[in-house]
């Protein structure tokens, strides 16, 4: 039986305190971890076993007492934690520094211009669909670094992740709001949902790259 994966005195430490009873409890009233790439984390990187009511869907829709509400619920199906998860490597400063350096600190998201200390660097890949572990990044040089990461707020970085894992569910792609527009294949996902490739084409796996193309379809439309 494994102790406690996390820090004393956070909220992972906290929701795995209430979970370790191995029952459902609600992610509104009991759980105070909020976000879908918390639960990600905690089973990619902690090794953390879900009950998966439904395939690659760690959650079921509960009717809570205390909410009164059909909520959203999780349960751990064991305590024991698994040896083998998809690790990140840590970005060190002098990376993140490069990256951002590297895209003029442009959110790619909105493209606007931020302070460093709002941007965060993100795997276009989504780890959900990793099925091995990270290499490192010193080596990689510039054109590899624009290849593998983009620059993101938090918020849109949350939102990223949340788009991402639904994808993985329903193998549906996600697109930006009110734009149904994919310039490689279309909404649905297809091949290994472990081969990067799948993601091309999507808004979501490179904001920068996907705006160019649909501005350059809409100039030979008008050409």
């Amino acid at each position: 039986m494994a102790n406690n994966p996390f820090k004393e005195n956070t909220i992972s430490y906290q929701d795995w305190e209430v979970l370790k009873d191995l029952q459902w409890h609600c992610t509104k009233c009991e759980l105070k971890s909020g976000q879908a790439k918390t639960w990600q984390t905690w089973r990619d990187e902690k090794g953390v076993q879900f009950e998966e009511p439904t395939h690659r869907r760690w959650e079921a829709r509960i009717f809570c007492n205390t909410c009164k509400k059909t909520t959203s619920h999780r349960k751990l199906k064991t305590l024991e934690l698994l040896e083998t998860v998809s690790i990140r490597v840590q970005i060190t400063p002098k990376i993140a520094k490069k990256v951002k350096d590297l895209y003029g600190c442009i959110e790619a998201v909105l493209l606007r211009k931020l302070s460093p200390k709002e941007l965060e660097i993100d795997h276009k890949f989504p780890q959900i669909r990793w099925n091995k572990n990270e290499e490192k990044n010193d080596g990689l040089s510039d054109k590899d670094l624009k290849n593998k990461f983009i620059l993101l707020n938090r918020n849109n970085n949350l939102w990223k992740s949340r788009q991402c894992e639904s994808c993985f569910k329903t193998n549906k792609r996600g697109s930006f709001p009110g734009i149904n527009f994919w310039y490689k294949g279309d909404e649905n996902w297809s091949g290994n949902p472990h081969d990067e490739k799948g993601c091309i084409g999507c808004f979501w796996y490179d904001p920068y790259k996907w705006r160019r193309k649909l501005n350059e379809l809409v100039s030979s439309k008008n050409n």
